[in-house]
C-alpha cells in the first residue's frame, strides 16, 4: 500500500466511495506524566470507533492511521489482524457493507515536532502540556479516521488524563468518574478537531449578542497559556479584540457563531502562527509577549485572532473539497483579518500594515519558480504542506481586496453570506463562489478568475507623464508589464495619485483619479490638465495587487523628499516599491540603505520602521556588493545608534531602534555598547532593558566572540524558563567556533533528539552573516544529507533543515552550481523538497543580481 502521502486521485476515489457519519475517539493520556521506560516513543491509547457508509458494498477502502502499535482493529464485528491490514500509515478496509463500524485501537505516540499530540515539559517547574496540531494530515497520528477534508463527520472525544489537569476540546466538556467527556460537535473535517491537555492557566469572560428578532446569542469564551506565563497574560486584551471580532463578523455574516464556546489556547514549541479548530483556536504562545513590544507586535496579534476568528465561517463551516482550493479559506481569513483589524479594533491603520508587510511575503512568493495560481494544482499532501504560502495568504487576500474594489463591497459581503447559507457544514469548490458572486455582483466571474486566481505572476505598473508647453499634465498614461514567464496582464482596478510639494515643504497628494487598467497601456484621461506632479503613484491606496514603478521624476522626488510624504499608507506603499527594485536589481542596495538611513527615523507608523529595519539589513546582507558589505554594515549600525540615542524616551521607536542596533552591531564600540547597556554600567534614559531585550543583545555579543558559555550560561541561570532555554540555545549555536558549529550540525542534521521548538533555535544561531567562512565547509554537507534528512524526519522538521541550513552566505556562483548540479542529479527526489530548493536557489540568484547592481553603481 502507499505510505503516508495521500494523494487527490486516492482521495477523490474514496470520497466517491465512502459517507462518514461520525466519530467517537477515547484517549488515554494518563501516559503524559511520570516515568518512560523502555527504548521506543512515550505513547498513549487511542480508541476510535467510526461509523460510515460505502457507497459499493463489496469494494475496498483504507483508513489513515500513523501509529507504533495497533492493538485491535474490528470491522463491522469482525476481527481482523493489525500485522496484516495495518502497514504503519493505513489499515486496509476489505468487503465493506453498506453500513459500516470500524473499531481501531492503536498505541499513538506523543510528538516532539508540533505535529500530532505535541508533548511538552516545561523546565520552569516540570509542569508537562499537551496540545495537538493536524493541519493538513496529523490527526492520523492520534487517532485512525479518513484524513481529508471532505469527508466531514461529528465527533465525539473522551479523554483521560492525569488528576488535576484540564482538558479541552471543539465542544464543551465535563469531568465524570475520571473521565473528560465532551459534547458532540457540526460536522467538521478532521484537521479541525483538537484536544488541548495540562495545568493551563485558563481565564474565561462571556460574549452575549441579542439579534434584530430577538433571539439571544451566547458564547463561553477562554483563554489559557502556561503557568509560567501566566503574570505576562493580558487576557483582558485577548477577549477585547475576541468580542470585537465576533460582533464585526455576525454584523457582516448575517450567520451566528455555530461552534457554541470560543476558547483561544496559546501553547508552546507551535510551528505556526495559530489553528481555526472550532471552539477551540490554538496560538504560539509568543503572542503573550514576556517583555516591552511596540504597538504593531499587539496590532499582529489582534490580526490572528480576527484570521482565526473569520476562519469559523471560511474554512470550518465551509470547508475547501481538497487542499487545491486551500484559497477558500486561507485568502479569505488573511482578507478579513486586516478588514476587520480596521473595522473594529484600535488598528485602524491596519491595511498599511497589510501593504507593507503582508504583500511583501505575495510578492517574493510571486517570483519564485514555485509560484502557482491562487488556485493550486495540489497532487498530494507534500504538495499541501508548502502551499501555505504568500500566494495561498498574501497574494489572495490582496487579490480580494481588488475585488472588492471590482464588484463593490456590498456585492461581496451578500456573496459571502449566501456561499455560507448554501454550503453550510459542507464542501465546495472554486465554482461555487464564483456562482453567487456572480448573482450578487452581476459581474462575470469567471473572467475575472481566469485572469486573477488561475494564472501566476505579478504584475508591474509605470506611470508615463507627458507635460504640455504650459507644464501641465498633457497625458498620463499607466503601463502595465509581466515577466515572460508570467505574461498574463491582468485588469486592475486603481487609484492614481498626484503628489507635489507644499510651501512647508510637504508632499502632499493634490489630485486623484480611480480607473481600470487593462492591457498593456491605459490612458488616465480625468488626469490631464493637471498641475506637473513631483511623484505619481500608480497605486494610491493600494486597490490592487503589483508592483508599483516611479518614472524618473518621481524616483528623483522620492530620494529627496520621500520622510515629507504625510499620508502613511503612500509613504509605506512607496517604501515597497523601493525594496521591490532593490530586490529586482533595479535600485542599487547602497542606495536603499541610504534611504533607511535618511528617512526611517522620521516614520510614525512602528510596522513600517520595523519592516524598514528588517530590510535594510538583508539589503546589507544580501544584495550588497562583497566589497562593499563590510562598509554598508558598519554605515547601518552607526546609523542605528544615532537613532537609538535620538529616539523618544521610553518610545516604541526607541525599542525599536534598539533590537534593530543589536541586529546589525558591527564594530568593536558596537560591542562594548551592548555589553555596557547589559551589565547597567551604561542606560539610555527610558530604555528598559527586560529579559527579552537582554537576550537580543546577548545574540551578537555572542556570534562576535563578546560572550562565551560561562557568560550565556549566567543568564539562563537569570532566565531558565521556556523562553530562556530556546534563547540560550540560539546563542550558544552563535557562538564562532568550529568545535560549536560541527555540534550544531550534528544536533540538527544527525539526530532527531531536539524538539522542534529546538531544532529552530539551533538552526537560527548557526547560520550568522558574520560567519561566513566559518560555515562555506557545511554548504557541501548541506547537498550531501538533505535528501536523507527529508526522508528520514517528519515534514516539518524537514523543511525547517532544508531552509534554514541552504547556504545562503556562500553567495556566489559555485554554490549556484552546486545547487543547480544537486537538482540535476535528483530529478527524483520529492517534489516537495525539489521545490524547496529551487526557491533557495531564486533567492541566492537574485541576491548575486543585487550584487551586481550594487557593484555597478559606482564609488
Amino acid at each position: 500500500m502507499p505510505g503516508e502521502n495521500l494523494t487527490r486521485d486516492e482521495a477523490r476515489e474514496r470520497a466517491a466511495l465512502l459517507s462518514v457519519d461520525g466519530y467517537e475517539v477515547s484517549l488515554d493520556l494518563r501516559s503524559a506524566v511520570g516515568e518512560h521506560g523502555g527504548d521506543g516513543p512515550r505513547t498513549f491509547r487511542s480508541v476510535t470507533t467510526v461509523r460510515f457508509r460505502c457507497a459499493e458494498p463489496g469494494a475496498s477502502s483504507f483508513a489513515d492511521l500513523i501509529a507504533p502499535a495497533v492493538t485491535a482493529v474490528s470491522l463491522n464485528g469482525r476481527d481482523l489482524d493489525p500485522g496484516e491490514v495495518f502497514d504503519g500509515s493505513r489499515i486496509l478496509l476489505e468487503d465493506l457493507a453498506a453500513d459500516n463500524e470500524l473499531v481501531v485501537d492503536a498505541r499513538c505516540a506523543y510528538s516532539r515536532t508540533g505535529e500530532g499530540m505535541h508533548r511538552f515539559v516545561d523546565p520552569e517547574d516540570g509542569e508537562v502540556y499537551l496540545y495537538t496540531q493536524y493541519e493538513p494530515a496529523d490527526a492520523r497520528r492520534v487517532y485512525a479516521n479518513f484524513e481529508q477534508p471532505d469527508l466531514k463527520a461529528p465527533y465525539r472525544f473522551e479523554v483521560r488524563a492525569p488528576e488535576g489537569w484540564t482538558v479541552w476540546s471543539n465542544g464543551a466538556g465535563e469531568l465524570a468518574d475520571g473521565v473528560w467527556r465532551f459534547a458532540e460537535t457540526k460536522p467538521i473535517s478532521t484537521y479541525i478537531t483538537c484536544v488541548v491537555a495540562g495545568p493551563y492557566h485558563y481565564v474565561t469572560d462571556r460574549y452575549e449578542r441579542v439579534f434584530e428578532d430577538g433571539t439571544r446569542l451566547e458564547i463561553p469564551l477562554g483563554a489559557m497559556c502556561r503557568k509560567g506565563l501566566a503574570p505576562h497574560f493580558d487576557a483582558d486584551d485577548v477577549f477585547l479584540v475576541t468580542k470585537q471580532g465576533l460582533d464585526f463578523f455576525h454584523d457582516h455574516f448575517d450567520y451566528p457563531y455555530p461552534f457554541g464556546k470560543y476558547d483561544q489556547a496559546f501553547v508552546p514549541e507551535y510551528n505556526l502562527g495559530a489553528m481555526e479548530n472550532p471552539g477551540m483556536v490554538t496560538f504560539r504562545e509568543e503572542f503573550i509577549f514576556r517583555g516591552k513590544v511596540t504597538r504593531a507586535s499587539y496590532e499582529g496579534r489582534a490580526n490572528v485572532i480576527l484570521h482565526e476568528m473569520a476562519h469559523m465561517w471560511f474554512g470550518d463551516l465551509v470547508t475547501m473539497e481538497w487542499w487545491d482550493d486551500l484559497w477558500l479559506k486561507e485568502s479569505f481569513a488573511d482578507f478579513m483579518g486586516a478588514f476587520s483589524l480596521v473595522g473594529a479594533t484600535r488598528f485602524t491603520d491596519g491595511w498599511i500594515t497589510f501593504a507593507n508587510r503582508r504583500k511583501a511575503w505575495a510578492y517574493r512568493a510571486d517570483q519564485l519558480p514555485s509560484t502557482h495560481p491562487i488556485t493550486a494544482d495540489i497532487r498530494d499532501l507534500q504538495d499541501a504542506k508548502l502551499n501555505f504560502d504568500g500566494i495561498t495568504y498574501a497574494k489572495g487576500a490582496s487579490v480580494l481586496k481588488q475585488l472588492v474594489a471590482y464588484v463593490g463591497q456590498d456585492a461581496f459581503l451578500d456573496g459571502a453570506r449566501r456561499y455560507f447559507k448554501r454550503h453550510a457544514y459542507g464542501n465546495t469548490r472554486l465554482g461555487d463562489l464564483l456562482s453567487v458572486l456572480e448573482e450578487t455582483s452581476g459581474r462575470d466571474m469567471a473572467a475575472w478568475s481566469r485572469a486573477w486566481l488561475e494564472t501566476a505572476g505579478v504584475n508591474s505598473l509605470t506611470p508615463q507623464v507627458l507635460l504640455s508647453e504650459d507644464g501641465t499634465v498633457d497625458e498620463l498614461a499607466v503601463v502595465q508589464e509581466a515577466a515572460e514567464s508570467h505574461p498574463e496582464l491582468r485588469p486592475h482596478r486603481v487609484a492614481v495619485g498626484l503628489y507635489r510639494r507644499t510651501d512647508s515643504g510637504a508632499l502632499e497628494r493634490y489630485a486623484q483619479a480611480e480607473t481600470d487598467v487593462e492591457g498593456p497601456r491605459t490612458v488616465v484621461a480625468e488626469l490631464a490638465g493637471a498641475e506637473a506632479p513631483e511623484l505619481v503613484l500608480v497605486n494610491d491606496e493600494d486597490l490592487t495587487y503589483c508592483k508599483t514603478r516611479f518614472d524618473d521624476t518621481s524616483l528623483a522626488t522620492l530620494r529627496e523628499a520621500l520622510g515629507d510624504l504625510t499620508d502613511p499608507l503612500a509613504r509605506a506603499l512607496c517604501w515597497s516599491a523601493l525594496w521591490n527594485m532593490t530586490r529586482d536589481a533595479l535600485l542599487p542596495a547602497r542606495d536603499f540603505i541610504e534611504l533607511v538611513l535618511r528617512f526611517a527615523g522620521r516614520e510614525t507608523d512602528i510596522g513600517v520602521l520595523q519592516m524598514l529595519h528588517a530590510w535594510a539589513e538583508s539589503a546589507a546582507v544580501h544584495y550588497t556588493a562583497p566589497e562593499r558589505r563590510e562598509q554598508a554594515g558598519l554605515r547601518l549600525a552607526e546609523g542605528a545608534a544615532e537613532q537609538l540615542r535620538a529616539a523618544g524616551e521610553g518610545s516604541e521607536q526607541q525599542l525599536a531602534w534598539a533590537r534593530f542596533y543589536a541586529h546589525v552591531a558591527a564594530a568593536p564600540a558596537d560591542f562594548e555598547l551592548l555589553g555596557s547597556l547589559l551589565d547597567g554600567t551604561v542606560t539610555l534614559p527610558g530604555l528598559e532593558v527586560d529579559q527579552e531585550l537582554r537576550w537580543a543583545f546577548l545574540e551578537p555579543l555572542a556570534a562576535h566572540g563578546a560572550a562565551d558559555e560561562k557568560r550565556l550560561d549566567e543568564e539562563l541561570a537569570r532566565d531558565d524558563t521556556a523562553s530562556g532555554r530556546r534563547h540560550h540555545v540560539r546563542c550558544l549555536a552563535a557562538r564562532p567556533s568550529e568545535a560549536v558549529k560541527a555540534q550544531c550540525w550534528a544536533q540538527v542534521v544527525e539526530s532527531d533528539a531536539l524538539s522542534n521548538a529546538l531544532v529552530e533555535a539551533t538552526i537560527a544561531g548557526f547560520a550568522q552573516s558574520s560567519q561566513r567562512e566559518l560555515i562555506a565547509p557545511y554548504a557541501e554537507k548541506y547537498f550531501a544529507a538533505i535528501e536523507r534528512v527529508w526522508t528520514e524526519r517528519s515534514i516539518q522538521i524537514g523543511m525547517d533543515v532544508v531552509r534554514g541550513l541552504f547556504p545562503s552566505y556562500q553567495d556566489s556562483q559555485a554554490t549556484l552550481d552546486a545547487t543547480d548540479a544537486w537538482l540535476a542529479s535528483h530529478e527524483d527526489a520529492a517534489p516537495a523538497l525539489r521545490r524547496l530548493v529551487l526557491e533557495a536557489r531564486d533567492d541566492l540568484a537574485r541576491a548575486l543580481r543585487g550584487q551586481a547592481c550594487d557593484a555597478a553603481s559606482g564609488v
